[in-house]
């Protein structure tokens, strides 16, 4: 299936710079600071959490687990989320589930004792539920907040201000919490919900295109059938869905770095905040760092970044384990979310060009429960896998794991590469059919 008209073309003008965005477009801006304050509660909240269950429990699969539920929810409810998201308000559904997310983080202050570690995992997937809500709502809006030749600035400033958010918000949480206490990243989660709510309901901007008056609206499961024939109709799309999820099967080894910083490293909550923030510094990078292949007019040039990014993530945990000290292990972080960083943006960007907007949201949502799912479940194993196993040979595993899916996907996806050529000449030979005659120079 053909892209639609307008998103073909993988080249917006290079004038969209991060704070002439920022500066030009009001709404854009405001959908940028609640991403800022939401993300820093979250690893704020992480970091306290992590540490709770291993201060009462001392089991790195229950480490894990809390983890998996921040991403299981995430990927079961993703399929309501997306449908709603292209059925209903999605700026209200955005106010909706920061509000009560918000007043649900309020609930880990009632957990004092090894009993009440299931309170936990209820509260956290019930946070990580409604994340499944807002989440798709906001990729799907993104390219209606924006012009199009500043969509590709929009979303490297989304993946460069989660992993921002994750580095800050790891390395201020671990010692806010290490100073101050659990409580204080509790109630700093909360409060950034309740502040993000406040600067999505101030956006004038429509959140979506204008609905046809009869427009017929799927239940769950239908919608989620036709995302995903959509995607089989179009080679492209199924390639890019199956990055993110792809990345998830060896993306446990993120779950362990709390475990790593306790057990090999002894670093306690501010080990787990170093490490994270060395994660999202990387997170932070890498978009950056790939700017040039979501400018050009050339999907193969993604493809094989796509490709490259695998091969950086998974080469550096290969190393992470094995470090003497702790800041050394976080370098290699850094360098392998680099990696992770650039296969998030690179992928996201060519599904909003290529993708409509009455589908989009549904798309996002697969996209995103994918990745949730195989996280989940990499996660979950890996923790219990080092209930037994030395956690440095179980991270050695993951890496591995990642290493050869890089490989499985770059040979499955060739055909899709060698189909993106013939357009790519076509497009130039266009270009250059509707120029003027130039004499040839002397």
């Amino acid at each position: 299936m053909d892209a639609p008209e307008n998103r073909g073309a993988l080249g917006p003008r290079k004038r969209g710079a991060a704070f002439s965005l920022l500066k030009r477009n009001r709404d854009f801006r405001l959908l940028f600071m609640a991403q800022v304050v939401s993300f820093a509660g979250d690893w704020f909240l992480f970091v306290a959490l992590a540490g709770l269950v291993f201060s009462l429990t001392h089991s790195p699969a229950l480490v894990a687990a809390v983890y998996a539920s921040l991403t299981v929810p995430f990927a079961v409810f993703t399929f309501v989320g997306g449908p709603l998201a292209d059925r209903l308000n999605r700026q209200m559904l955005m106010i909706a589930a920061d509000v009560i997310r918000g007043l649900l983080c309020l609930g880990f202050f009632l957990i004092r004792n090894p009993s009440q570690v299931w309170m936990v995992y209820v509260l956290a997937g019930l946070v990580t539920a409604l994340a499944a809500v807002f989440e798709p709502a906001s990729m799907a809006a993104v390219p209606n907040l924006v012009d199009r030749e500043d969509l590709a600035t929009a979303n490297i400033m989304a993946g460069a201000t989660w992993g921002t958010m994750l580095a800050v918000g790891s390395a201020v949480g671990g010692l806010v919490v290490a100073a101050f206490g659990r409580g204080a990243g509790y109630a700093g989660d909360a409060v950034s919900f309740l502040f993000s709510a406040s600067l999505v309901m101030q956006i004038h901007r429509p959140f979506s295109e204008p609905r046809e008056p009869h427009h017929e609206h799927p239940g769950m499961f239908r919608a989620t059938r036709e995302a995903v024939q959509y995607a089989r109709k179009d080679s492209r799309v199924l390639a890019l869905l199956t990055v993110k999820g792809g990345f998830g099967l060896g993306g446990g080894v993120v779950a362990l770095l709390p475990v790593l910083a306790f057990t090999v490293f002894k670093a306690g909550d501010r080990g787990t905040g170093i490490l994270y923030a060395f994660r999202g510094f990387g997170v932070f990078i890498g978009p950056f760092l790939v700017r040039r292949w979501i400018d050009d007019d050339d999907l193969t040039a993604l493809f094989w970044a796509i490709s490259g990014a695998f091969v950086v993530y998974g080469l550096s945990y290969v190393f992470v384990p094995w470090m003497p000290t702790i800041y050394l292990a976080g370098l290699f972080v850094f360098v392998g979310h680099f990696g992770g960083g650039a296969q998030w943006t690179l992928s996201s960007y060519g599904l909003q060009i290529i993708v409509p907007d009455h589908i989009r949201g549904r798309i996002f949502a697969f996209d995103e429960g994918f990745i949730t799912l195989t996280l989940a479940v990499s996660a979950t194993v890996a923790g219990l896998i080092s209930e037994v196993v030395d956690v440095r040979i179980v991270m050695l595993g993951l890496a591995g794991i990642t290493l050869a899916y890089s490989v499985v996907w770059t040979v499955a996806t060739r055909k899709v590469r060698r189909s993106l050529r013939p357009a790519v000449a076509e497009a130039a030979e266009a270009e250059a059919g509707s120029r003027p005659d130039r004499p040839e120079p002397r």
